[in-house]
């Protein structure tokens, strides 16, 4: 181990409980393993790319072909879109769902309570990202890994001027079979169906997978469950501070187009994403916070 690991570990690291170390590529990441769960958090992002609860399967996806470097986001897991989401609309050389993702984050602190770790990195405003949004801020995942995962994404204006901003917990999930999985808790409720145009459209009945899907649910603070039949599984999202929720899967010809993606690998999951996006961003005035949190619960059928 280098020294700065070393030192890392020395200030941050929890003897049988969690460990910064090289992951993939190289980059840094804090493991976890506790008698309720492991997982795993690169500093790359502030990104959770694995969570097994109670020595079972992973419950997140990450693609066979993600790309672990150095400023280039990660297929899979938990990505943090922010401070917009999908292309700026007033800048379409701006990166995809902001600049948080590929930034590397900074270790705040790990703390053990009972057999649950809580892992809390952050990030905040330089001359970097000012290029392409001029305001000053902080944001922090704290991520309580356990028998259930939550994430709490808290967002401070540093500045000395309001700003708004979209955010999503950008989640996939893995799936036994995606043709077998079935979400519900959005019945009855809006969206906007971005593979037509951003019509507006009511969900009739639970959501299923037959197609291409990216649907921006409106107005939604109930709780959805993501039913993995395959697997006789059932995933339960709560949230808070999130007017929107996002279910996507690129389905047969966008996978194929994605480099980062195996073609067939959109099979095995599905994305249902916490999210304050379009009419839903949040603004905030100096000194102000704004905390985003999911929860995700596992049950078995």
């Amino acid at each position: 181990m280098n020294s700065s690991l070393a030192h890392l570990n020395d200030r941050f690291g929890t003897a049988g409980k969690a460990e910064i170390r090289e992951g993939k590529g190289g980059l840094w990441c804090v493991r976890v393993s506790s008698p309720s769960a492991s997982g795993e958090m690169y500093l790359q992002g502030g990104h959770v790319t694995s969570w097994s609860p109670n020595g079972g399967r992973d419950i997140l996806f990450v693609s066979s072909r993600a790309e672990f470097i150095e400023g280039k986001a990660i297929r899979g897991g938990i990505p943090i879109c922010f401070p917009w989401f999908g292309p700026k609309q007033a800048d379409r050389t701006a990166p995809s769902h902001g600049f948080v993702r590929t930034r590397q984050w900074q270790l705040q602190a790990i703390d053990a309570s009972g057999t649950d770790v809580t892992v809390t990195m952050f990030t905040e405003s330089n001359a970097d990202t000012k290029r392409w949004w001029n305001s000053d801020f902080r944001i922090e995942h704290r991520v309580r890994f356990g028998a259930d995962l939550q994430c709490d994404l808290i967002v401070t204006n540093t500045g000395n001027y309001p700003f708004s901003f979209e955010a999503a917990q950008h989640t996939y999930f893995r799936v036994g079979n995606i043709e077998q999985a079935q979400i519900s808790g959005l019945e009855g409720t809006h969206y906007l169906d971005k593979v037509d145009a951003g019509r507006e459209k009511l969900q009739e009945g639970v959501i299923e997978f037959r197609e291409e899907t990216d649907r921006v649910y409106l107005n939604t603070l109930n709780a959805v469950t993501l039913m993995d039949n395959a697997q006789k599984q059932q995933l339960v999202v709560e949230k808070n501070g999130s007017r929107n929720t996002v279910v996507w899967n690129p389905w047969i010809d966008k996978a194929s187009a994605m480099n980062d993606l195996d073609a067939n690998e959109y099979r095995i999951m599905a994305c249902v994403e916490t999210a304050c996006i379009g009419e839903s961003a949040v603004t905030l005035d100096p000194d102000q916070q704004h905390t985003m949190t999911s929860l995700y619960r596992v049950s078995s059928e």
